[in-house]
């Protein structure tokens, strides 16, 4: 009797060690890790999403004769808002690369409406112009930061589910599947807009 009662004080550690090395732990963490890289991404995106009015409204006031540029960049916008990916979406790839189309699309707008500035010297010296140029051009940066950091954690997340031991409790008990990682849905996408102001 103590015999055993002493054999399964013994397992007991064992037992929790095996599980915790099965992924029963480290596999919610690491999605959840994913569900937060991705919510900094829909953020940055937002926060260009934001500017953009701002930035049409200057433009606007100088360069009348942009209209049609103007609303290319307007309807991008809207676009790119009306797509949402929700953490429960990171495993469809068709919804994802519906998101990143639409913000590749507003990417794109916005890198013409700055090269269509150029023939406006009072906008390209005006300093609301210059802030939000600034700001912009930040927010690029800080949405390549957060592609690249949700890609990472997608890499770790993803990995951990296909080797062993951690596939076990990712399958058995989890049921996980593969995220999906952002990836450049046209040609030139992964390039900032080549921005020349003539100076």
């Amino acid at each position: 009797m103590t015999n055993s009662r002493f054999s399964y004080a013994l397992l007991a550690p064992v037992a929790v060690v095996s599980l915790s090395a099965c992924g029963i732990n480290s596999i919610p963490a690491a999605e959840e890790t994913v569900k937060a890289k991705w919510a900094d991404v829909q953020n940055q995106y937002q926060r260009r999403a934001d500017l953009v009015p701002n930035l049409v409204s200057v433009v606007k006031g100088y360069a009348k004769q942009e209209q049609d540029t103007l609303t290319r960049v307007t309807e991008a916008r809207a676009k790119a808002t009306s797509v949402q990916v929700s953490a429960n979406d990171l495993q469809n790839p068709q919804k994802m690369a519906a998101f990143q189309s639409a913000q590749n699309e507003l990417g794109q707008s916005l890198g013409r409406l700055l090269v269509s500035v150029e023939a406006y010297p009072n906008l390209k010296s005006n300093e609301n112009f210059l802030a939000l140029q600034s700001q912009l051009e930040g927010t690029e940066n800080r949405i390549a930061v957060a592609r690249r950091d949700y890609n990472e954690a997608v890499r770790d997340y993803n990995t951990r589910i296909r080797t062993f031991p951690e596939m076990i409790g990712a399958k058995l008990v989890h049921g996980a599947k593969p995220m999906t990682p952002f990836a450049a849905t046209t040609a030139g996408a992964n390039e900032a807009p080549k921005v020349d102001f003539g100076g």
